[in-house]
């Protein structure tokens, strides 16, 4: 039996573990280990049955080890997932068992799709994604790697989304749009037209009200 690690032990961390722990041991090969964290003291009074085995920079993976990477911001996370993976660690996903998912959908490996999230026909979903509880995926729709949809995020059919994308709680995307990379979609906001790339928009219908330039080395 392989060993399921969580790389954040945060509050998401822990409803992570909660969403791990729903999943019916005939359906993963995999049974729950513990947190990797900085914070080694982090779980501390919060009475949760699995440990923090070390930090993400020092963790050695072991065969055996499968992780997830329960980090919200997708720079952070993305950063951490490659780390880990160029010391060898392998990802898995994590899917509660009240997740609907329609025919001819792939998941790559390290997505995290929480308690009454909907992906419906032909989605494409990448490496590292959260969707947030109730979050839904309209048909022929693409996520890139490491993109964060809040609860109730709403992305509809013939959209696609870039690397690193975030969607504020119960904000939609409207049919047949490109959201760029690094876009931040506001809480509550409708997106009714193709984004820039590390954007922030607000609103219905959203608009840009800051961008940044992407971050290098």
């Amino acid at each position: 039996m392989n060993r399921l690690i969580i790389v954040g032990a945060g509050a998401f961390g822990r409803e992570v573990l909660d969403w791990a722990l729903a999943v019916p041991v005939e359906k993963r090969d995999w049974m729950v280990a513990g947190f990797l964290d900085d914070r080694a003291n982090i779980l501390d009074g919060k009475n949760i049955p699995c440990p923090v085995l070390g930090s993400p920079e020092t963790y050695r993976p072991q065969a055996t080890d499968r992780f997830v990477c329960a980090i919200g911001d997708p720079g952070v996370k993305l950063r951490y997932c490659n780390m880990m993976e160029a010391k060898g660690a392998v990802f898995t996903t994590v899917v509660h068992p009240s997740v609907v998912i329609g025919s001819n959908t792939t998941i790559a490996p390290g997505s995290i799709l929480c308690p009454g999230v909907v992906v419906t026909n032909s989605v494409k979903i990448g490496r590292h994604v959260i969707l947030n509880f109730h979050a839904t995926i309209g048909h022929d729709s693409i996520l890139g790697n490491g993109c964060t949809l809040s609860p109730h995020a709403s992305v509809s059919g013939w959209c696609a989304l870039g690397e690193g994308v975030v969607m504020g709680c119960s904000a939609v995307i409207i049919p047949k749009i490109s959201v760029a990379d690094y876009t931040v979609v506001g809480a509550g906001s409708a997106v009714m037209r193709n984004t820039a790339t590390y954007s922030t928009v607000i609103g219905v219908p959203a608009v840009q009200i800051s961008r940044k330039e992407p971050e290098h080395g």
